[in-house]
């Protein structure tokens, strides 16, 4: 499958974007009267997706990209922000691998050494994360991974992969109850045969409700799905514009796959017509997405803003 990239223009990609505080507001479960904050508290997620091995920067070529990109710069921006702020939370939407000679050589260990370095907390599985292997994923995971692999809709029973990855998991930060799942792509026809081995592929709307419902019923704050199914597209196939429709309990869907750059997150109505935020960030660890939310005494919850990153040597925060 050949992936359309959704290229910005420079001024975009430096462009942030605002949602207004009450534009996304989810009525919590019915709780006990000592179940609200004694005031209200901030979270703030990052995230990336398809980030594709991309090391180092954009050569300065006079491209569109030169200079975007690059571990060492998206590792100083997330650290400048998490001197800011006290209650940050970091993921990755698959496709880490693939994409410079890096992998070709490395197989994935720089990768997933920079994320340990740079203390993501989650990050799901994308079809090109396949690309060397099921064993030579596990081996790199083993060995270096600091983070979990989140996904709810493979069956790794009986590869390299079984018992390396979990359904979700749920994160806690200053007394807030994150609740984290994720879902990938259907592999067959995308994904060689002998790269998958016997991996089933699950329902990825099937399987999320499943969760998230569980999640729900741990009284979790805040539902997050790491989702490389793909932002949405022209013809009948799984999305997260589709996901999001069909879903009851998630929150906020974090994408990929579709290397699409969203200037602001999407807003879709679920099966209970509440609101559920969709956001992607393109490809190529260009940008990296913010999301501050803001959970009230009563804890209700609300997106107070959101912007889009460009990652480069110059920031502005």
């Amino acid at each position: 499958m050949k992936i359309e990239l959704n290229m910005l223009s420079r001024r975009k990609f430096i462009s942030q974007s605002a949602l207004a505080a009450g534009s996304f507001l989810v009525t919590p479960s019915l709780a006990g009267a000592a179940d609200v904050f004694a005031s209200a508290r901030k979270l703030t997620i990052l995230h990336t997706n398809d980030t594709h091995s991309r090391i180092y920067p954009f050569p300065m070529d006079g491209s569109n990209n030169q200079g975007l990109g690059g571990v060492a710069p998206r590792s100083e921006l997330i650290k400048i922000i998490r001197n800011k702020e006290d209650n940050v939370l970091l993921f990755d939407a698959g496709d880490i691998f693939q994409g410079t000679p890096y992998f070709n050589i490395f197989k994935g260990e720089p990768e997933i050494k920079s994320m340990t370095g740079m203390a993501y907390h989650a990050a799901t599985i994308g079809n090109h994360d396949f690309d060397a292997g099921l064993q030579v994923l596990r081996d790199q995971l083993d060995r270096h991974a600091s983070f979990p692999m989140i996904i709810c809709n493979y069956d790794f029973t009986g590869t390299p992969m079984e018992g390396k990855t979990i359904p979700y998991k749920i994160f806690k930060k200053n007394g807030l109850k994150i609740g984290v799942t994720g879902v990938g792509i259907e592999l067959e026809g995308l994904v060689a045969s002998n790269l998958i081995e016997s991996t089933k592929y699950l329902n990825p709307i099937s399987r999320a409700n499943e969760v998230a419902s569980e999640l729900k019923r741990q009284n979790c704050d805040l539902i997050v799905c790491l989702s490389h199914l793909g932002y949405k597209y022209s013809y009948n196939k799984v999305s997260d514009v589709i996901l999001a429709k069909e879903s009851e309990n998630i929150d906020l869907i974090i994408g990929g796959h579709t290397h699409t750059f969203l200037e602001k997150p999407d807003v879709i109505k679920n099966k209970k017509n509440e609101d559920v935020l969709i956001n992607q960030v393109g490809w190529a660890g260009i940008q990296l997405g913010r999301l501050d939310f803001i959970f009230e005494k009563n804890r209700k919850k609300s997106l107070s803003t959101s912007s889009s990153i460009l990652v480069t040597k110059k920031y502005e925060i």
